[in-house]
């Protein structure tokens, strides 16, 4: 985790957001996005999304090392995505409050920002803010999580939203769990759950939590959907996306 922990935890967020159970059509839930927008017209054609009955569930991490951060941020107008906030989207808006360099961001693959005006990343900032750190679908036996990084506790812990700085940290940037310095189980009491953050070679579970993230951004890594209740997935890299196509599909 970074040590400006302390600055970052003034960024004020809906910590829990809470969706019913789609009875009309289906959920997925995407990996770490990262700009790679292609491989997603790709993987939506795929599944036949349908936007006016599926949902498009994202945990986090839309923007930065991909080629195309803004046209991944224009995901958030549309009415059947519904990301959790990251820790690149976190530290977008740190840079804006000016409460972190530009320099530090741009190292973490940030760079894409460089000729966009203060004007539309502070458009950016303030439509990023509103977005929660955990997503809840369904209830029951049905029910499941989206988060970004790591949650230690239980589903009425999660509920609750009552996150110390600590924790809000951890569900932005922990990877203990993911690097097997984490118990699994103190996870008891938690419904499956799907996280990113850190780059898996194929999904991965590891307790309730699910890992989606296969590094879309980077040599030999691929954008990956799952669909939570038909337990399938679907992944493609960015490069064998264009190859198909994908750059001329519209998003829908």
């Amino acid at each position: 985790m970074p040590n400006y922990h302390e600055r970052m935890a003034s960024v004020l967020v809906n910590s829990v957001q809470h969706h019913p159970a789609n009875r009309s059509g289906r959920d997925f839930v995407v990996g770490d996005l990262h700009g790679c927008v292609d491989a997603l017209r790709y993987l939506l054609r795929d599944v036949a999304f349908d936007p006016a009955r599926d949902r498009l569930f994202s945990v986090g991490d839309l923007v930065d090392r991909g080629e195309h951060s803004e046209e991944a941020l224009t995901l958030l107008d549309k009415p059947w995505f519904h990301a959790v906030l990251g820790n690149h989207e976190d530290t977008l808006c740190a840079v804006v409050d000016g409460r972190l360099r530009r320099q530090w961001w741009y190292g973490i693959g940030g760079i894409w920002a460089a000729n966009v005006s203060d004007e539309r990343l502070q458009d950016y900032a303030e439509r990023l803010r509103t977005l929660p750190l955990v997503r809840v679908v369904g209830s029951g036996k049905e029910r499941f999580n989206i988060l970004h990084a790591e949650f230690f506790g239980t589903d009425a812990e999660l509920d609750a939203g009552n996150f110390s700085d600590e924790t809000r940290q951890r569900l932005l940037w922990g990877r203990d769990l993911a690097l097997g310095n984490g118990d699994p189980q103190r996870q008891r009491g938690l419904s499956l759950t799907y996280c990113g953050h850190t780059p898996m070679r194929d999904i991965q579970q590891i307790g309730s939590q699910i890992f989606i993230d296969t590094g879309a951004f980077g040599p030999g890594g691929k954008l990956t959907i799952v669909e939570p209740r038909a337990l399938l997935r679907w992944s493609i890299t960015v490069e064998a996306a264009r190859e198909s196509g994908a750059a001329a599909l519209a998003l829908p």
